[in-house]
């Protein structure tokens, strides 16, 4: 069969040939979710082909089954350009890069993460960023359904990045089984994925603080990952003026809607509609929970509910015997002891917009209204179930890294994070490279960090450098010093300056 030309080549000096990459993942297909795609047959490629305008050998021709060649069935790449093109310098559309100043702004958003998570006891985990595209495939309605990345990967699996880090959680919860000793406080911080219309505060992808509490049946536990979210607030200067949190129960609703015998399984696609309340007109709520199996005077009715902003009014509706009731009747009087009783308040519209929520809901929001919700969660005790597992009391909240750092900007909290070296060392001469390596040397090793300067720079640029780096002392190595056994010295705030013998350098 006659040679066919190629763009793309590898070379396997083993045999002596040249032939095309095998890529098993059609790269097209990977995009927010759709219905399984239908791989177009002309992208397979049977048997590789060697270059036309390179010379042949006998064994130029690879069987890509073989345990030599590529992979059976595997798809062809897209071809790559002859000539070096300019490519787009932005990263795509709804991510970030993190250069140094910003990630010194992440990497603070994180500490202060882990710290208030280890004050609460909680022991940290983490998961895949790759899941198995079923784990997020609950119920038809949800939001996040029609916003996953999702793709068909080298075994025919369907797999997705992961939009939330719940449903992992009671993954390694299910995997774990009885070995893990209730109950469990795990927290995570993760990179999460959705394909989602942007917005201040939104982006495609974000990371994620998750704090979870499984096998605490009592309101003690919300009560406490509340506490947690408010810690945190106050750590990073942010205070009840500005920060407030929304307070109801899905069993609110449950309630309301049993009362009118409106159907178990439209249950969570009501919850999705509500989610949505001062999102769009009232007018396509009501439309879309007519489609969801409501009547028009019960629609009225619920809505009606959902306005209500006091848990007094709400009790001379439902009556004060209800779990509902109870449950948050509790949650306000735990919020008095734990001392955050003004951060709360309760609002009947509040439900979130995950199917898997059971009980207590929550979401903090800016008082000033100028930001969508910072942070959110509740009770999910039937989760489990829903992935094979015996079901579990649950609760858990997500906190995102976007919105956060929009409100500190609105704030004007910012921290002021410049990098900082303790030490940068110089050498003054040419053939003291290898003597300014070794100060270098020892006092990393001592814990101390150290820029040195590694080619011969003038001083005027090293004080420049030093300025600019935050450091606090500059280290010479000079000849006449060196000689000696010692170094200078010059404290860089003071302008103090002092020789030291090498043995003394701390």
């Amino acid at each position: 069969m006659p040679a066919k030309p190629c763009s793309l080549l590898i070379v396997q000096p083993r045999f002596n040939c040249y032939f095309k990459p095998y890529f098993p993942i059609n790269f097209s297909s990977f995009r927010h979710f759709s219905p399984r795609p239908t791989l177009n047959a002309s992208l397979f490629s049977a048997n590789p082909r060697p270059h036309s305008s390179l010379p042949s050998t006998g064994s130029s021709q690879i069987d890509p089954g073989s345990s030599r060649g590529g992979r059976t069935g595997a798809l062809t790449p897209p071809p790559f350009a002859d000539e070096v093109q300019k490519i787009d310098a932005n990263p795509p559309k709804g991510t970030r890069d993190f250069p140094p100043e910003d990630m010194r702004l992440r990497s603070w958003l994180f500490h202060n993460f882990r710290e208030v998570s280890r004050l609460f006891g909680f022991e940290e985990v983490d998961f895949p960023v790759l899941e198995s595209e079923a784990l997020f495939i609950r119920k038809a309605g949800e939001e996040i359904r029609d916003q996953l990345y999702c793709f068909e990967d080298r075994g025919n699996r369907r797999v997705a990045l992961r939009p939330e880090l719940t449903p992992s959680l009671a993954r390694l919860v299910i995997q774990k089984g009885k070995s893990a000793p209730l109950p469990l406080k795990w927290f995570a911080i993760g990179q999460c994925w959705r394909y989602e219309r942007m917005t201040r505060g939104r982006r495609r992808e974000h990371y994620q603080w998750n704090m979870d509490i499984i096998g605490v049946p009592e309101v003690t536990a919300e009560a406490e990952l509340i506490s947690s979210t408010i810690s945190f607030f106050k750590r990073i200067g942010v205070t009840a003026s500005d920060v407030g949190f929304k307070v109801s129960s899905r069993k609110v609703l449950q309630e309301v809607l049993m009362s009118y015998s409106v159907p178990e399984d439209s249950f969570g696609r009501v919850c999705v509609i509500i989610d949505k309340i001062g999102k769009i007109p009232v007018e396509e709520i009501k439309k879309d929970l007519k489609h969801a199996g409501m009547s028009e005077v019960a629609v009225e009715d619920l809505l009606q509910v959902l306005s209500i902003k006091s848990l007094e009014k709400l009790e001379e509706i439902l009556g004060d015997s209800g779990e509902a009731i109870s449950d948050l009747r509790q949650l306000f009087s735990l919020a008095e002891k734990f001392g955050y009783s003004e951060w709360i308040q309760f609002d009947a519209s509040v439900v979130r917009g995950l199917a898997y929520y059971t009980g207590i809901v929550f979401e903090g929001f800016d008082r000033e209204g100028k930001l969508r919700a910072i942070c959110g969660g509740g009770r999910y005790d039937k989760l489990l179930s829903t992935f094979g597992g015996d079901d579990l009391p649950a609760c858990g909240f997500g906190f995102g890294d976007a919105v956060i750092v929009e409100l500190l900007k609105e704030k004007g909290l910012l921290p002021k994070l410049d990098h900082q070296v303790e030490n940068i060392v110089c050498a003054l001469d040419s053939d003291l490279q290898g003597a300014a390596a070794a100060v270098a040397t020892k006092l990393r090793e001592k814990g101390q960090s150290v820029d040195l300067v590694l080619e011969g720079k003038p001083l005027k640029w090293v004080f420049k450098r030093a300025a600019r780096i935050n450091a606090q002392r500059l280290i010479l190595v000079g000849l006449d010093e060196w000689q000696k056994g010692m170094v200078s010295v010059k404290i860089l705030s003071s302008g103090e300056q002092y020789e030291v013998k090498l043995v003394e350098l701390e």
